[in-house]
C-alpha cells in the first residue's frame, strides 16, 4: 500500500519546473510580520495550459519543538486556458504564484507542496530563523 509520503517529489527547483519554491526572510525579528510567497516554475516556467498544469499549492509552518505544522493557506488555480471553445482557448491562464503574510515568535521550518495535474505532488522548504 501506498504512503502519502512517499508520494511526494523534490528536486533542485534551478533544474525542475516543478518544485514549490519559498521566498522568505533567513532572519526576522519575534512578533515581525513577514511576507511569504511560494512560487512554482521560479527558474523554469511550468506550461500552466488545460493540459498540463499547477492544480494547487499549500504552505505550511513547523513551529521548532512542534509536533504538527500550521497551515497558513492553500490556493487552488482554477483558469487553465480552458473554455466553452475547447482546451487553450480563452486568454485567461493562472500562474501558479502566491503570497501571505504571517507573524511568528518561533523558529522554524516552512513548507510548501504543489500538485500538477500530470506530475504529481512535489514538495519544498526553508529554515525561518526569529531574533
Amino acid at each position: 500500500m501506498a504512503d502519502l509520503k512517499d508520494l511526494y517529489q523534490s528536486a533542485d527547483w534551478k533544474t525542475e519546473k516543478h518544485v514549490p519554491v519559498i521566498d522568505a526572510p533567513d532572519k526576522i525579528k519575534k512578533g515581525e510580520t513577514v511576507k511569504i510567497s511560494a512560487v512554482v516554475g521560479k527558474q523554469i516556467a511550468h506550461p500552466n495550459t488545460t493540459e498540463h498544469h499547477i492544480r494547487w499549492i499549500e504552505l505550511y509552518f513547523l513551529a521548532d519543538g512542534e509536533k504538527f505544522p500550521y497551515q497558513l493557506a492553500r490556493f487552488e488555480f482554477n483558469s487553465h486556458g480552458e473554455s466553452g471553445q475547447g482546451p487553450n482557448t480563452s486568454t485567461i491562464y493562472a500562474n501558479p504564484e502566491v503570497m501571505v503574510s504571517i507573524k511568528t515568535d518561533k523558529s522554524g521550518t516552512l513548507l510548501a507542496s504543489s500538485y500538477c495535474n500530470i506530475h504529481g505532488l512535489w514538495k519544498g522548504s526553508k529554515e525561518l530563523k526569529v531574533e
